[in-house]
């Protein structure tokens, strides 16, 4: 996709001032926004819709961490590694999974109430990949019960700004001020030169949805935690807000990608003839489920040691052999062996839903088949959630610290996203003092620029390219791949860019625009490490290299100037 253009040195624009600029409003962006905003920092989280519009908010699963006595953090680590398939950063899991237990305190600290046993003890879950029970859930409303705690203690906390419908276009650095990329400073620079010299964040421009002007905010430090991508594709359990923002910025902005050919497609997402997509949580398997052919065989066994409690990799891909093999559009989920009591109790809302769309799970085994879930790579990040723009950080879904590798376990997200939150905190006060003795004044941001640029006359085309462009993912590069299908997917994505590039410059923009202009970023990206991957490993299957390498390497993805 072609890259914007140097912005113009226009008249300055007053843009509104914060310390932190937080991009979304998922339990990452909230997490850390409270705990920045608790060191005495102004911080400003804007949110392309209603706060509570996140993927955090359509977790079902859980949270995995070790709180079982017959648990311990080795075991995390090893399911962890065997899950990534030899991509995970060792230190980086290991790192992640002991400081667990902390972070989980703190959210029990806000008023989170896990689900309990009748004993009283937390009625821990169990998915698949994992050797333990280590699953602290909320019924199967997780995530929606851990974004509601956070939001109301950042309402309490008058140093945080909340803009609702709110779309960040792009990050604003100190070299597209400047019309070009700062060189990397020399090593006798001084370190007040270093600061003067180096390309750093200077903010960002965001889009009012409400009233169609486009806004600065302005700040020395953005942090990206604005989801996955579950969007790029055309079945996904993913809401409508899971477009590949954070990714495609970062990557505009000049920021490292890594491993973007890891798209972990759930297994079980319910099949409805009305066409709704809907999650059904892999708990259900951890409690019991068996996952039957259009033969009614219980078929992982014939897949996997762990059968239905495999990895997710292994049972997507055997949902799909299933169906290819038998010509059906879907497999069956089936727990009715277990009482509709439990059911109704352990799985409300799964139990509500189906219900509605005419299964009585208690009675009906659930049709199901896979649809894109999670986004394994993303914007490259140290355990400090930096990245390699100055004034950058990420965390949640949109970053690659090394914790997933090529495959994430399952309910790692949710614990990845508090730990990154915390590590990133610490890190970013240590950047804004560090920023505050350098004496560098903050830059003057110029005004967006809109001239000569018109209303959209055929809202058609965007429409037409935005089910284009997912179609093509999914039929090109979803579950198993061939080099074939990936060089004509690179064909035709290309050519929706130049289309969706040119529009965004001749035209106003809106936010159905600025998502197409995201996800053909994002798609690009995936297409290019799938390409760069001669091996199958983890999520990434290609019929031409069936074989992984011996060395486990990432994919390493970044815009040059």
């Amino acid at each position: 996709m072609s890259d914007p253009a140097p912005l113009p040195a226009l008249a300055a624009t007053l843009a509104r001032a914060y310390d932190v600029i937080v991009i979304g409003s998922g339990i990452a962006g909230l997490s850390f926004a409270l705990k920045v905003a608790r060191e005495g920092r102004s911080v400003a989280i804007l949110t392309k819709k209603n706060k509570a519009d996140s993927n955090t908010n359509w977790a079902q699963g859980g949270i995995a961490v070790v709180m079982a006595e017959t648990d311990d953090f080795a075991k995390h680590v090893e399911d962890t590694l065997v899950a990534g398939d030899g991509l995970c950063d060792r230190k980086v899991v290991k790192q992640i999974v002991v400081e667990g237990p902390a972070r989980v305190r703190e959210l029990v600290d806000l008023g989170l109430k896990f689900s309990r046993d009748e004993e009283g003890e937390y009625d821990l879950g169990r998915e698949g990949g994992h050797s333990e029970r280590r699953i602290l859930h909320v019924k199967d409303m997780t995530g929606k019960a851990i974004e509601a705690a956070l939001i109301k203690a950042i309402t309490r906390e008058p140093r945080i700004a909340l803009f609702e419908h709110f779309f960040a276009i792009d990050i604003i650095t100190t070299g597209r001020i400047a019309g070009k990329t700062r060189r990397k400073p020399s090593a006798a620079s001084k370190p007040a030169d270093e600061a003067k010299d180096q390309d750093r964040v200077a903010g960002v421009y965001a889009l009012d949805v409400r009233d169609g002007r486009v806004v600065a905010f302005q700040a020395p430090v953005v942090v990206l935690s604005s989801g996955g991508a579950g969007q790029v594709y055309l079945y996904t359990t993913n809401p409508d807000i899971a477009t590949g923002d954070g990714i495609a910025m970062a990557y505009r902005a000049g920021v490292e990608v890594k491993n973007m050919e890891f798209i972990q497609f759930h297994p079980t997402a319910l099949y409805s003839t009305s066409g709704k997509r809907f999650l059904i949580s892999e708990a259900v398997r951890g409690e019991g489920a068996i996952l039957r052919n259009a033969e009614g065989e219980a078929f992982m066994p014939r897949y996997h040691k762990q059968a239905d409690l495999a990895p997710r990799d292994i049972v997507a891909r055997a949902i799909d052999a299933e169906m290819k093999r038998t010509g059906a559009p879907h497999v069956w989920l089936d727990i009715t062996h277990r009482n509709a009591a439990f059911l109704r109790s352990r799985f409300p809302l799964i139990y509500r839903f189906c219900k509605e769309d005419g299964i009585d799970i208690a009675k009906d085994r659930i049709p199901v088949v896979p649809a894109a879930h999670y986004t394994c790579g993303g914007v490259a990040t140290t355990l400090s959630a930096e990245t390699t723009l100055p004034g950058l950080y990420a965390c949640g879904e949109v970053a690659c610290t090394g914790l997933h590798g090529a495959n994430r376990l399952a309910s790692n997200s949710l614990l990845e996203a508090v730990v990154m939150a915390h590590r990133g905190a610490a890190s970013v006060e240590v950047f804004l003092k560090r920023n505050e003795q350098s004496g560098v004044p903050a830059p003057t941001i110029p005004a967006w620029r809109d001239l000569g640029v018109v209303d959209q006359d055929e809202r058609v085309v965007i429409a037409h390219n935005w089910d284009e462009l997912r179609r093509t993912m999914w039929d090109y590069v979803s579950i198993l791949r061939t080099t074939k299908r990936l060089e004509r997917a690179r064909t035709r994505i290309a050519t929706l860019a130049r289309e969706t590039q040119e529009y965004y410059w001749n035209f106003s923009v809106d936010t159905r625009l600025l998502e197409l202009r995201n996800l053909i970023q994002v798609a690009e990206l995936i297409v290019a490490g799938a390409l760069k991957r001669k091996e199958s490993r983890g999520l990434h299957s290609i019929a031409d290299y069936p074989d992984k390498l011996r060395r486990a390497e990432d994919t390493s993805l970044r815009r040059s100037y």
